[in-house]
């Protein structure tokens, strides 16, 4: 990572970690919690779309399918460490095999944008089918549509019975926010996320100067599953319980309409779009006036249409132009002054 960007991502680190601080005073530690998480899940998106080009209608089934693996192990295991990196390492693995399939079959945007939606609905499907005691995977039973509550929730490791909840909790995915922040922002400073983005801008000139494509998209995608994953365990942890609904198509659209109303090509526009329109959701489900989604889809339109690169991307360019007037505004100001000075000493 060269000077500049490691400037910048302690810069953002910083910002963050202040504005974290902060926020409680604001917004109770609860629904914070919930918003930060979303935002994870936004960054995995903002991740292998922004800068890998993939265009994954499905990213909700590497999100269930985390909270789903750490509710079913904690069940079996009975304590949270294992389950945890198991809910990271399994969606890392689907999402690794899945991207094999996919762009070593070489399918386009297009089609790869439908399988992945399809597997997510195929997941969606399926356990709401597993209402029945045949499904159980050790000794916890899949729920079907009523899902899986009760299971150990999160844990100092080695002490179950010690709970890490309530603000607790809320630090805990402050600092695991800011460490995937950081790890990503090095993943693409380093020549593997440089060619992502090289491939990103031209993939057949990429592949024309000999870098293996299809196994750097498939890494990337299979990261951008792991982040999603993890965010999908810390939901589970949050919520105490999972739900099918973590595999639904309304959610898979929610991520995707984060990443655009937040900017695609920054890691903090997705993450900054899922928790302005998750906080928003949340105060407009308070009232029974207007419908939520009407609502996000007329946010949508409007960002589409007046700011069609994103919050964040818009705001970044209205500061780089409004910084070189300010130079020149300096530069004008500077001999008028110097001017006023040279007449204040000669009287």
């Amino acid at each position: 990572m060269v000077a500049s960007e490691f400037k910048s991502a302690i810069t953002v680190l910083v910002v963050a970690g202040i504005l974290f601080v902060v926020a409680p005073a604001v917004i109770e530690t609860y629904t914070l919690t919930v918003l930060i998480i979303y935002g994870m899940l936004a960054l995995s998106l903002g991740l292998i779309w922004g800068f890998g080009g993939i265009l994954c209608f499905g990213q909700a089934a590497f999100f269930g399918l985390g909270a789903y693996t750490y509710a079913i192990a904690a069940i079996n295991i009975g304590e949270s460490t294992v389950p945890f990196l198991l809910g990271i390492a399994v969606p890392f693995a689907f999402a690794f095999v899945l991207g094999a399939m996919l762009f070593y079959g070489r399918l386009s945007d297009v089609y790869l944008g439908v399988i992945t939606l399809v597997v997510t609905l195929i997941f969606f499907k399926f356990m709401n089918s597993t209402a029945g005691p045949e499904y159980v995977i050790g000794t916890a039973r899949l729920g079907g549509f009523n899902g899986i509550p009760g299971f150990q929730t999160l844990n100092v490791p080695g002490d179950p019975g010690a709970y890490i909840y309530d603000v607790d909790y809320y630090w805990f995915c402050v600092v695991a926010i800011l460490i995937v922040y950081a790890l990503v922002r090095w993943l693409l400073a380093s020549p593997f996320g440089r060619i992502a983005v090289a491939i990103r801008e031209n993939e057949s000139r990429a592949e024309l100067m000999g870098y293996d494509v299809r196994i750097r998209k498939t890494v990337l995608f299979a990261v951008g599953g792991a982040i999603a994953g993890l965010a999908g365990t810390l939901f589970a942890n949050w919520a105490e319980i999972v739900t099918p609904g973590m595999f639904s198509l309304a959610q898979s659209a929610e991520i995707i309409i984060w990443c655009i109303v937040g900017g695609l090509g920054t890691l903090i526009g997705p993450v900054i779009g899922a928790m302005a329109l998750a906080y928003l959701k949340f105060l407009l489900g308070q009232q029974d006036v207007v419908d939520n989604m009407m609502i996000l889809g007329l946010i949508l339109t409007l960002s589409v249409l007046f700011l069609p690169r994103g919050i964040v991307p818009s705001i970044g360019l209205a500061i780089s132009r409004a910084m070189p007037k300010r130079r020149r505004r300096r530069r004008h100001r500077r001999p008028r002054r110097v001017a006023e000075e040279a007449e204040a000493l000669n009287g």
